[in-house]
């Protein structure tokens, strides 16, 4: 008699073989299901690096000087057939618009757009001082026989000093180091000049009987001037040919009315007038750059981009270009 537990051994087999035949299976598929846990690993791998790439930008994103120094990294290139584009970062700019920027935005070099959506303060800084240029240099020169100052001072205050000033802050804002440091201080310049005249300061009282001794320490002021500008001009040597005259013309200017102010020459002040005169015009064109667009004007200004700069833009790029004429 078979016991009962033989029975279940017999009884058990198959199952136990159809076991073993399935195991034996799923140890002859496994090449096949390791392959598929590798791509599993390589899935979940790329989506935790696009989470990390997507977490990057929106640190880049919340902390803007992360942005300015990402983008700042990007290679400078050039593009087109006649190499046309130039490429800052992943940005790309049609050169001539580049170079339309110089004068109009007071940029002394080549640079792209700023990040922050605001209008182009230059413009309106442009135009308060050369409005203020052209009125006392009319003075300096004694046209009309006006040789009395004091009506450039609520003009020297209001609009060349105030107005241009706050262009200037403007310019710091859209991260244009040279447009605000050349705004500013010429606007600062206004304001100083008209203060020599308004008696409540006491500049004029305190060099009563002393005309001369004035007469020099205003002449030291615009000796200052001078030394200034000259440094600004410099920075607009690889700019364009309208936008170098600007500053080249006034640091003349600033000089002729510092002698005139040691020698007491009219004829050398009334030069400086002239010559003021000149730097005003200049002034309002390059405003007037910032200004007209194919949009709004049937006139634009067409600027000339001094020779040294296309040759700096061949050694940014490290491409061998011919110079432009």
């Amino acid at each position: 008699m078979i016991s009962e537990k033989e029975t279940i051994s017999h009884d058990s087999s198959p199952h136990h073989t159809a076991y073993e035949s399935e195991e034996s299976a799923a140890r002859t598929s496994s090449p096949i299901e390791d392959e598929d846990e590798d791509e599993e690993e390589e899935q979940i791998y790329a989506r935790k690096r696009r989470a990390s790439i997507t977490s990057s930008e929106h640190a880049a994103q919340q902390n803007p000087m992360m942005q300015a120094q990402s983008d700042a990294v990007g290679r400078i290139a050039t593009e087109g057939d006649n190499n046309e584009y130039i490429r800052f970062g992943h940005q790309k700019y049609l050169k001539s618009d580049l170079y339309e920027a110089f004068g109009g935005t007071l940029q002394p070099g080549l640079a792209p757009a700023s990040e922050h959506r605001f209008a182009n303060p230059a413009p309106l800084g442009l135009s308060a001082f050369a409005a203020t240029t052209f009125m006392l240099s009319l003075i300096n020169a004694k046209a009309q026989n006006v040789t009395i100052p004091n009506a450039i001072v609520g003009p020297a205050i209001f609009y060349g000093g105030i107005v241009q000033i706050i262009a200037g802050i403007w310019e710091i804002a859209l991260e244009n180091a040279f447009g605000g440091t050349a705004l500013c201080s010429y606007g600062g310049f206004w304001m100083s000049y008209a203060a020599i005249y308004i008696p409540w300061f006491g500049i004029t009282k305190a060099y009563e009987g002393e005309e001369s001794e004035l007469s020099n320490a205003v002449g030291f002021f615009l000796l200052a001037m001078t030394i200034f500008t000259l440094g600004i001009t410099i920075c607009t040597m690889k700019s364009t040919l309208m936008f170098f005259l600007l500053f080249f013309l006034l640091d003349i200017t600033f000089l002729l009315l510092a002698i005139s102010e040691f020698t007491g020459k009219f004829g050398v002040k009334r030069a400086g007038g002239i010559l003021g005169v000149i730097v005003a015009l200049l002034a309002w064109y390059n405003a007037f750059a910032g200004l007209a667009t194919r949009q709004n004007s049937y006139l634009t200004g067409h600027p000339v981009p001094l020779p040294t700069n296309e040759y700096t833009l061949t050694n940014i790029t490290g491409r061998n270009r011919r110079r432009v004429n």
